[in-house]
C-alpha cells in the first residue's frame, strides 16, 4: 500500500522520538481551540449519556425520568431500535437545570442502581470535551491538511495532540500548525518495533483516537487488537469494492461509473471494519485514473472529517459488523 522501499528506509536516519517533535506554540494552545461563549453568558457544562441494551418498552422514559429526577435538562436526544438485532441505542445530551445536578461519577452510580441493571444496559456518562487524536500519515497530505485546518479553526471537536509518520514529507505542514511531528520509519522491515513505538507515543500523549489519514501501512494483528474501537481509517474506495492499494486504478480498469471513499474502524480484517461513513461521485469513460484520484481525494477529506466528528461526539455505536450513527 505505497510503503517505502527497503533502500529508502535504509537511507533514513535512525528513529527519532521526542527530539523530533516541535512543541505547540503557546499562543495557539491557549487561544485557538476553545469556543467562546456569547458575551455575558456562561455556557452550561454539557454531558453525554450513551446507552445500548436489548429493546423493550420504557427505555426512553426511564432515561428521561432519571435525568429529570437528578436536576438535568435534556438538550439533545437520538434513539434507534434495530429490528434485526432487537437492540436499542440512545444518545442523550444534558446539563444541570440550575437546581444542582450531581457530579458525573455520582450520576453513573445512581444510574446503575435504578436504570442500567434493570434494562441490562451498556452505558457511559461523559462530559463533553474535545477528543484527543493522534494522526498517522504517510506521503499524501490532503486528509491531514483538512483535519488540521478544521482543528485550527475550531470546527472539528478534536484536539490534535501529535502527527506521526513513517516519512518526513508532512513535517512542514504539521509544524506550520504548531503540532508535534514524530518520525517513526520502518527500518529493515522491523514493523513490530515501529508499531511498539507508535503505541508508546499514543499512550504518552494520552491520545484517545488514532486517525489513519492515508497512512499507507497495514497494521499488524497485535496493533489492530490494541487499537480496537479507537482507530479510524479512510479508504480510497466505496467498500466493499476495490480493497487494498491503488483502488482508483482498479476502479478505472473496471470502468466504474461511481467512485467513493469509506471511513471505517480498524479491525484485524483488512478494510473490513465497521463502516462509519461513505460518499460517492459519478465519473465516466473520459476520465483517467489520475482524474479519479483527484476526485477521490476530495471525497476522502469530507468522509474522514464526518467520521471523526461523529466519533468524537459519541454518535457511533458498534452493532455487530456494522455501526449505528445517531445524528
Amino acid at each position: 500500500m505505497g510503503a517505502a522501499t527497503a533502500d529508502d528506509e535504509r537511507n533514513m536516519p535512525a528513529i527519532l522520538d521526542e527530539a523530533t517533535a516541535s512543541p505547540l506554540r503557546a499562543e495557539q494552545e491557549s487561544t485557538v481551540h476553545s469556543p467562546t461563549p456569547a458575551r455575558g453568558a456562561v455556557a452550561p457544562r454539557l454531558c453525554i449519556l450513551t446507552t445500548r441494551c436489548p429493546d423493550t418498552t420504557g427505555i426512553v422514559a426511564a432515561i428521561a425520568g432519571f435525568l429529570a429526577a437528578h436536576n438535568a435538562t435534556i438538550t439533545e436526544a437520538q434513539h434507534y431500535d434495530d429490528p434485526y438485532t432487537r437492540t436499542s441505542f440512545m444518545r442523550t445530551v444534558f446539563h444541570d437545570d440550575g437546581a444542582g445536578m450531581p457530579a458525573v461519577e455520582e450520576l453513573e452510580r445512581k444510574f446503575a442502581d435504578t436504570v442500567g441493571r434493570r434494562f441490562r444496559m451498556e452505558w457511559q456518562f461523559n462530559e463533553v470535551r474535545r477528543c484527543r487524536a493522534l494522526i498517522a500519515v504517510s506521503r499524501q497530505g490532503h486528509c491531514l491538511n483538512s483535519l488540521l485546518h478544521r482543528w485550527s479553526t475550531g470546527t472539528l471537536p478534536i484536539e490534535v495532540v501529535a502527527v506521526v509518520s513513517n516519512h518526513q514529507d508532512m513535517r512542514s505542514l504539521a509544524e506550520w500548525h504548531g503540532v508535534p511531528y514524530h518520525y517513526l520509519p520502518i527500518i529493515d522491515g522491523r514493523k513490530q518495533e515501529q508499531e511498539r513505538r507508535l503505541i508508546e507515543l499514543f499512550e504518552r500523549v494520552e491520545a484517545e483516537l488514532l486517525v489513519l489519514a492515508r497512512y499507507m501501512q497495514v497494521l499488524t494483528l497485535e496493533a489492530c487488537r490494541y487499537f480496537q474501537g479507537r482507530a479510524v481509517n479512510i479508504h480510497h474506495s466505496f467498500l466493499p469494492g476495490f480493497k487494498g492499494a491503488k483502488a482508483y486504478h482498479q476502479a478505472h480498469a473496471r470502468g466504474v461509473k461511481l467512485i467513493g471513499a469509506t471511513a471505517h474502524y480498524v479491525t484485524t480484517d483488512l478494510d473490513e471494519g465497521p463502516i462509519i461513513e461513505q460518499e460517492v461521485s459519478r465519473v465516466d469513460h473520459t476520465q483517467s485514473s489520475e482524474d479519479l484520484a483527484v476526485i477521490g481525494s476530495e471525497l476522502e477529506t469530507v468522509v474522514l472529517n464526518r467520521a471523526i466528528k461523529w466519533h468524537a461526539e459519541r454518535r457511533v455505536f458498534p452493532n455487530g459488523g456494522r455501526t449505528v450513527v445517531l445524528k
